[in-house]
């Protein structure tokens, strides 16, 4: 475990622990590492969980799949994000979510309940362990909240400018890049690949924005 503590502290769930400690509490929760190649399926829908997994390296998609397979990216988690908490505390809800590595990934799993039930060898950081989980769970469900308000928008246009301007804001830069090609964007907003497409060239001829690939660059509007 110890070749991967560089990657494992990265994640908000061990903040504030140090390195012997993180190391300790993994190894008293037997946390395993699994490697995935890429467009791999971690977790499957249907799937009952009791792991977390934190992404050490690479990407993973969360997609959700209606009837007919047509893929809906939920979010993109990169190094040092957790997923499949919310399903591993319940424990009996079966996955409605399928997790894809996008690209070659490590995945930490740790058994969600040897994090809630504190052991005596663990009681001094432990406490730490829980609060970070927790800490975790309402940063994922802002993310959701954010989603829901960029597709909540009645147009193409709008959805695009708000995704934008929220990653523009969070990069505390007008210049950005987004973690999705334009497929995965279009199913992350749930429109038409080929009708967001043509409103980014809309867009970017009407000067408000200029984009190469997935960097963007918003532009602010002359007088």
């Amino acid at each position: 475990m110890k070749k991967y503590l560089h990657l494992i502290r990265n994640s908000p769930l061990f903040s504030g622990m140090t390195d012997n400690e993180i190391l300790s509490i993994l190894d008293c929760m037997n946390g395993t590492v699994k490697r995935y190649q890429k467009d791999a399926v971690i977790l499957r829908s249907g799937d009952i969980v009791h792991n977390v997994g934190i992404v050490l390296s690479g990407n993973v998609h969360i997609v959700k799949e209606d009837f007919w397979e047509n893929d809906n990216i939920l979010t993109c988690l990169g190094s040092g994000q957790i997923f499949a908490e919310a399903y591993a505390c319940l424990g009996t809800e079966r996955l409605e979510i399928n997790v894809i590595a996008k690209e070659r990934t490590d995945v930490l799993f740790i058994n969600v309940n040897k994090i809630m039930n504190v052991c005596t060898s663990a009681c001094e950081f432990h406490s730490v362990l829980i609060r970070n989980l927790l800490w975790s769970l309402a940063e994922k469900n802002l993310v959701l909240t954010k989603r829901i308000e960029h597709t909540s928008k009645r147009s193409i246009r709008e959805k695009l400018l708000s995704y934008l301007s929220e990653q523009s804001k969070k990069a505390r830069s007008p210049e950005f890049e987004i973690p999705f090609n334009r497929q995965q964007l279009a199913d992350y907003l749930s429109v038409d690949r080929s009708a967001m497409s043509n409103e980014l060239s809309k867009l970017r001829n009407e000067g408000l924005i200029d984009f190469e690939k997935n960097k963007f660059k918003l532009n602010e509007l002359s007088a």
